[in-house]
């Protein structure tokens, strides 16, 4: 044997292991008993209902406005139409405004502050902690390469006498392979524990690889944090986040909130930008009346392992997909299912926590194609015995979210029919009134928020690049959210009609690797885009003026191709930030977190 292998034996692929039962949980019946909630902020149901309110009195305010111009004609069925679409859709973006704007105010006044360092634990961890990465078939080097980093960091932070990592993986047998061969390697020098575990067959997708981890070895581990593949958190916040579990032992879910990192192509570089200076101010509005009853998104979080285990084995949904069988946004249904047991779950924005975003509008598109359809089967779930409000409340944002592209579509065809019908569209008839300027304030107040406080700190304008680069960027954020707002409108309606044809999204491994999208290759995906704008552009001449109002629309559509091939570019997103384009603050992982291999 050489003295090499003598120093560093093959390590275990995976502990001992520490059964844990899960039971599948019933939808129906009596609520399982609860424990007490401790770390409930205060006044809470006042918050709640102030939101609501608010965002009633904006949307009645609007819609009293339309009833107006409607009563001074004789109505038909499209202005019913209309009327019916308008009132929720102008909820929606009201809530979102009110959101932002409770956010920005307690961003700004220094009530609440913002991204912070976690705290330092007062003193060593006392129980054990899992590091779960769930893999499926992605880029080996560059998963290790996340590993290591983070393990390096958590030894570094103090935790490697009592943090584990497990790469828990759902590959195919090749991809398993060669797995395997850079995970020996990284175990081998790792200076905390790091395993490694395959399944064959990937049952339930990723809750189906957490449970079968939950019930292997989770009896080892007072709480686990889980990541995605792409996930990277520096070790201070995860030793911090293991210290806050340890002192509130009523907290069953604490959710970080991750910054975009990695970024190369243009669009991620816009994303990143638009997630540093916009995400703050709605996070903070969001853990404001979240408080207690918050989110999971099932990634960058640490849950403590036994509350999970015995509040969220995920039954199968009845039916036959995309809307039944296994659930698949599961993370915000189980962070329900934990509060309904009595465990708080808490979101909490500290710095440490990043995650990769997909590298084009057509990856992002896939993505949000998923997740269209697991938020939709919430819409089943709200009737789930014993659920707290609150997160029934979170559930119906989720799924409403997808169903508002295809409410603006059939509100902007049904604005277009009465243009070619009668020559007149009653939307077009408040066009001059305050509800455009209302309109207005609510899609673009929050981003003007977010301009706002970059500017209103020395030190932030400075993590932003300077006052210049910080402006810079939002003049071109703007017309490019405008112009990608119809393309998503236009892909979220044709994904929503796919599932009600019973086709489901599917699973595969997501691309997170750049590469440039040529114009031709977009068109045979866009056709119904190029046509819907194309008969958008036809209304200018029924009416010019309506045809003026709809021309972001119409441009954004017609221009899909190369709006999503430019975007795609990592040489056009160099060039951006070369010219001082969105820039954004370094990553904090801590001064002794090397960069990641990859």
């Amino acid at each position: 044997m050489s003295a090499n292998h003598a120093i560093n034996p093959a390590p275990p692929m995976l502990p001992p292991e520490a059964a844990l039962d899960m039971p599948i949980q019933r939808l129906d019946g009596p609520p399982p008993g609860a424990i007490e909630v401790k770390t409930q902020p205060h006044g809470l149901l006042i918050k709640r209902l102030l939101l609501i309110a608010l965002t009633a009195v904006l949307a009645l305010a609007a819609s009293t406005q339309l009833r107006m111009v409607l009563a001074r004609e004789q109505v038909n069925a499209l202005d019913i139409v209309l009327l019916v679409m308008f009132v929720p859709l102008f909820g929606w973006i009201s809530f979102g405004f009110v959101n932002s704007a409770i956010g920005f105010y307690k961003l700004i006044s220094g009530d609440h502050p913002g991204f912070t360092p976690v705290p330092s634990p007062a003193q060593p961890l006392r129980h054990r902690v899992a590091v779960l990465m769930p893999v499926y078939n992605e880029d080996v080097d560059a998963t290790f390469g996340r590993v290591r980093t983070m393990a390096r960091s958590i030894a570094a932070a103090g935790g490697a006498a009592w943090i584990d990592f497990f790469v828990l993986s759902d590959s195919s047998e090749d991809n398993g392979g060669r797995e395997q061969a850079a995970w020996l390697a990284l175990a081998r020098e790792a200076p905390i524990a790091v395993y490694y575990r395959r399944r064959e067959h990937n049952t339930a997708r990723k809750p189906g690889n957490i449970a079968d981890w939950v019930r292997r070895f989770g009896a080892a581990y007072e709480c686990m944090l889980v990541l995605d593949a792409d996930s990277l958190m520096s070790g201070d916040a995860i030793v911090g986040m293991a210290s806050i579990m340890e002192e509130r032992p009523s907290i069953g879910l604490l959710q970080t909130v991750p910054m975009i990192t990695n970024a190369h192509t243009l669009f991620q570089r816009w994303m990143q930008f638009a997630s540093e200076a916009y995400g703050p101010i709605a996070t903070a509005g969001l853990l404001w009346w979240s408080g207690s009853e918050a989110n999971f998104w099932g990634h960058n979080a640490i849950v403590r392992t036994r509350a999970f285990a015995q509040s969220c084995g995920l039954p199968e949904l009845p039916g036959k997909h995309p809307l039944g069988g296994h659930i698949q946004s599961h993370d915000m249904f189980e962070s329900a299912l934990l509060r309904r047991r009595g465990w708080a779950v808490h979101m909490v924005m500290i710095d440490g926590s990043y995650e990769e975003f997909p590298p084009s509008i057509i990856d992002y598109a896939k993505r949000d194609r998923r997740w269209m359809q697991g938020n939709l089967q919430h819409l089943r779930l709200l009737g789930t015995s014993g659920l707290h409000w609150a997160s029934r409340l979170h559930l119906l944002l989720g799924a409403s979210a997808y169903l508002t592209s295809p409410g603006w579509l059939l509100l902007l065809l049904t604005s277009a029919l009465q243009v070619i019908f009668s020559r007149e569209a009653t939307l077009m008839g408040i066009s001059t009134s305050w509800v455009l300027w209302l309109t207005l304030l609510l899609l673009f107040g929050p981003k003007l928020m977010g301009l706002t406080w970059m500017l209103s700190s020395a030190a932030r304008r400075r993590s932003f690049g300077g006052a210049a680069r910080i402006v810079r960027s939002v003049a071109l954020d703007i017309p490019l959210a405008m112009l990608m707002a119809p393309v998503i409108m236009m892909t979220q309606t044709k994904s929503l009609l796919a599932m009600a044809l019973g086709i489901p999204s599917g699973w595969s491994a997501q691309v997170r690797e750049a590469r440039r999208i040529p114009v031709l290759s977009t068109l045979a995906d866009l056709r119904e885009h190029l046509v819907l704008g194309l008969a958008f552009a036809a209304l200018a001449w029924f009416d010019p003026v309506v045809g003026l109002w709809f021309s972001p629309i119409t441009l954004g559509l017609l221009s899909s191709p190369w709006l999503i091939s430019w975007t795609s570019s990592e040489r056009l997103g160099s060039l951006a930030h070369a010219l001082g384009f969105f820039w954004v603050p370094a990553p904090q992982l801590g001064e002794e977190t090397p960069e990641p291999d990859s």
